[in-house]
């Protein structure tokens, strides 16, 4: 469960839950794969870090 960022500060970035969902499994599974971290926080979870990716608007969601 991600605590932080919020749901509700997310949910500003993007257009549904739906592309949250898929859009921040994409990016942890980049992460996963070796992809740099685009965030210079501390996390241990690759889906968190994605998050807070998206957060930072550092990830922009596209139809």
């Amino acid at each position: 469960m991600i605590v932080k960022p919020s749901m509700t500060s997310l949910l500003k970035k993007v257009p549904n839950k739906y592309s949250l969902v898929v859009g921040t499994a994409k990016r942890a599974r980049q992460i996963s794969l070796g992809s740099p971290k685009l965030t210079d926080e501390k996390v241990e979870s690759d889906v968190t870090c994605a998050a807070i990716e998206v957060d930072e608007g550092k990830i922009i969601f596209k139809k």
